[in-house]
């Protein structure tokens, strides 16, 4: 009582008083806390002048990681020494805000550690290497003149060598089979791509000696990529293992520090399979309402033939797009920070190995180039027929609107949008989580169909409306199952010993794939572990919606839950309960 009145008394005294008022209590650690934030910042894009592209910052345009040994243990060394400095750090002293912010940047350089030490991203993963020359955004995003863009991308292309000299040293001399496969189709990619559409989409430019610079260099960077491949089939894949799995070890720390979860793996696994029991049984029962006497995976294979044809795909993709988004805006589903609308276009040919379908959003400090594509990842003309179809079934038209509303609304898109039109610090946009971000878009397919979406629009629904709106929850119900299959699979092949094949005939068995994509699937699982965090994020944020609701009474709304859920960046779900529920005994109830 004594210090709030000498307080008081000081802040009263104004001018007369000879020394400045005293700070508020957390001020100086704030300040200390930000300064050791923006430091880290600043050397985290220096070494990584991509990410800065990404995000907004155009001073890091043109320019490349140095991938030697001695730049990536010079890395090392640097980030180790900042999570030793946030090891001494007194957070206590932190205001609310700032403690948020220091732990969601003592979670990213924890990552960041483990991916060099444990993951060990620079020696064992070929991919690494195979599509770091990505100079999509240059081509795609107008945030400066195009030669000047034509001039970054040609210094990117002039590391080419450096880079792929740097594969073969740093490369182990036995690589996991599936990540050596995957690079290479990846690569190859790249190189198509550098090719034909890179050298098309800089047809206008007419600056002659720029040109003829670029195409030195691009043919250089061609031959460079070319080689790099011929490298991995003849080198690397004789060589390859099958020792891709991380361990119970390595994947409990995966957990604990990209999402702070610390559930052990088989009780995550029996929360996968609970949950596609679950599903299982709701997929069944939209079936019977649309077709009774048959099996649920007949009536699911009925409705996948009504697809898109291989020419029709991207124009069929982008015909409801602003359809869901009125009904988003309608149904007061979240607010939509901006007019900007996403474009459907096709994946990049460097992407298909490894993308379906994924939104491409500007960076939430980029202030020229606002341009967002929503990539959707088309039939190969060389395909043969059958495998032409058997792609495009996973593009019928349902299943299409379903993958829409997780890319664009009120999905991934809507939630980029959200971030940069919020007021979250710097730190919340720059470090993410892959639990917030694809349980969010996860979570929305489902959500939209629970409030009506696809049920048609009479007050007096018909059978056909009925009908039709069972085959959007079997739709939506068969990709839950798919991001379910890959919670299971995830953690059995990484902790249990599960083969592709046999991951591959799991995803086929529960959520009924063809073979190719399902192989698709099971490859991923290798080297993205992290898959099963689109199952997860999505339990976290139906937990998060009832607490919350609990929490507000008749004062919760939809709108109000998810404009609150979107402002705080894209945190670990365990951290942003604690800006949401006030009860601390709910914090750690994650599930």
């Amino acid at each position: 009582m004594k210090r709030a009145l000498l307080m008081l008394v000081v802040l009263l005294s104004g001018c007369a008083s000879n020394s400045p008022p005293s700070p508020p209590p957390g001020a100086n650690a704030d300040a200390e806390f930000n300064r050791l934030a923006d430091e880290f910042i600043a050397s985290h894009l220096a070494w990584s002048p991509q990410a800065g592209t990404s995000l907004g910052y155009h001073e890091f345009d043109g320019k490349l990681t140095d991938y030697s040994r001695a730049s990536l243990d010079a890395e090392l060394a640097r980030v180790k020494g900042f999570e030793k400095r946030m090891r001494q750090f007194n957070a206590q002293n932190l205001s609310p805000q700032a403690y948020y912010d220091f732990r969601i940047l003592r979670s990213s350089i924890q990552k960041e550690i483990f991916g060099h030490e444990e993951l060990r991203d620079y020696s064992e993963d070929p991919m690494t290497y195979a599509d770091v020359l990505d100079v999509n955004i240059y081509i795609k995003r107008n945030f400066a003149p195009l030669d000047q863009r034509v001039r970054s991308i040609i210094s990117i292309l002039n590391e080419a060598p450096k880079v792929m000299a740097a594969a073969r040293a740093n490369l182990a001399a036995s690589l996991p089979k599936p990540l050596v496969e995957t690079a290479i189709d990846v690569a190859d990619g790249l190189a198509d791509f550098f090719e034909k559409d890179l050298v098309d989409a800089l047809k206008d430019v007419k600056d002659v000696r720029l040109m003829a610079e670029f195409k030195a260099t691009n043919d250089r960077a061609v031959a460079e990529i070319r080689g790099y491949v011929k490298y991995l089939k003849e080198v690397k894949l004789p060589k390859a293992n099958n020792h891709f799995a991380l361990g119970r070890a390595k994947y409990m720390k995966m957990l604990r520090y990209g999402e702070l979860i610390d559930l052990t793996p088989e009780q995550l696994l029996d929360i996968g399979l609970r949950e596609l029991h679950r599903e299982q049984q709701v997929f069944a029962e939209a079936a019977a309402k649309i077709e009774p006497g048959k099996s649920p995976i007949e009536v699911f294979k009925a409705i996948q033939k009504d697809h898109p044809t291989e020419t029709s795909l991207i124009p069929d993709t982008a015909k409801n797009l602003e359809a869901i988004r009125q009904f988003v805006i309608d149904h007061k589903i979240v607010t939509v920070p901006s007019q900007v609308r996403a474009q459907v276009t096709e994946t990049p040919s460097f992407m298909r190995a490894t993308t379906f379908a994924s939104m491409d959003t500007p960076g939430p400090f980029e202030t020229k180039a606002t341009e967002a594509y929503y990539y959707v990842t088309p039939v190969e003309k060389d395909w043969p027929a059958t495998q032409k179809d058997e792609w495009l079934t996973s593009f019928n038209y349902y299943t299409t609107d379903v993958v829409t509303i997780h890319e664009a609304y009120p999905g991934h898109y809507v939630q980029f949008l959200a971030l940069n039109a919020s007021p979250a610090s710097r730190i919340e946009k720059i470090f993410d989580s892959y639990a917030f971000t694809e349980g969010w878009a996860h979570y929305t397919e489902q959500m939209l169909l629970d409030q009506g979406f696809g049920a048609g629009t009479s007050r007096t629904p018909t059978k056909e409306d009925a009908i039709n709106a069972a085959k959007f929850r079997l739709a939506q119900s068969d990709e839950a199952l798919l991001r379910i299959c890959r919670l299971c699979v995830s953690i059995k092949m990484h902790c249990q010993g599960m083969t592709v094949d046999q991951a591959a005939k799991f995803f086929q068995d529960n959520c009924y794939y063809e073979e190719k994509p399902a192989r698709s699937e099971a490859m991923r699982g290798t080297y993205d572990p992290e898959y099963l965090f689109y199952t997860l994020g999505k339990l976290m944020i139906l937990k998060l919606r009832e607490d919350y609701r609990q929490q507000e009474g008749t004062a919760f709304t939809l709108q109000r839950f998810h404009d609150e859920m979107l402002r705080h960046g894209a945190p670990p779900i365990r951290l942003l309960r604690e800006v949401m529920l006030k009860d601390h005994a709910l914090w750690d109830k994650v599930f």
